[in-house]
């Protein structure tokens, strides 16, 4: 039995859409834990924070992955922060094969610019919010077992990097 295979990253990299495609072509189940939040709890993750706290979204989130990794055959969006969590972060690395889907705050700048649905983002300075961001993460995604560098690439190519280095990872 193949591992699942586990996509982090910052917000707007692409994790949920290249995820979909990959779960899709490789016959796997998608989940998308932010997604699965916001169904459990039945309210926007931007309203979780506003109204029950980072905290609660932060249990919520390493609760709701610990279980879902367990499962078999699935490609797993893990929320931007999540990987920081060292229970998260060990259980995935031990269990399942985890790509960092890596851009620059320029890059994501582009992507999230507009977006009012990310609750860390709602701050006047976007790039240094990012920067400030990636910094805290960057050390944390690096123990990823795969850095992908989405610069410079269209999607289908991201996602037949991941899948072709997936493919050749024997467990």
């Amino acid at each position: 039995m193949r591992k699942n295979l586990v996509l982090t990253g910052m917000m707007g990299v692409g994790k949920s859409t290249i995820g979909k495609t990959i779960a899709k072509r490789l016959n796997m189940t998608f989940i998308d834990v932010d997604n699965l939040i916001v169904q459990t709890e039945n309210q926007s993750i931007n309203k979780i924070f506003k109204e029950k706290g980072e905290k609660y979204f932060r249990d919520k989130e390493k609760s709701l992955t610990l279980i879902n990794i367990q499962k078999k055959n699935c490609v797993i969006s893990l929320g931007g922060g999540a990987f920081m969590d060292t229970q998260i972060r060990s259980a995935v690395l031990k269990s399942c094969c985890c790509f960092w889907l890596k851009l620059e705050t320029k890059e994501l700048i582009k992507r999230l610019n507009k977006n009012n649905k990310r609750p860390l983002l709602n701050q006047n300075n976007l790039e240094k919010t990012l920067d400030e961001i990636l910094n805290k993460r960057k050390d944390f995604y690096k123990l990823a077992h795969f850095k992908i560098n989405c610069k410079n690439l269209n999607k289908a190519l991201v996602i037949d990097k991941i899948i072709n280095i997936y493919a050749d990872k024997k467990d």
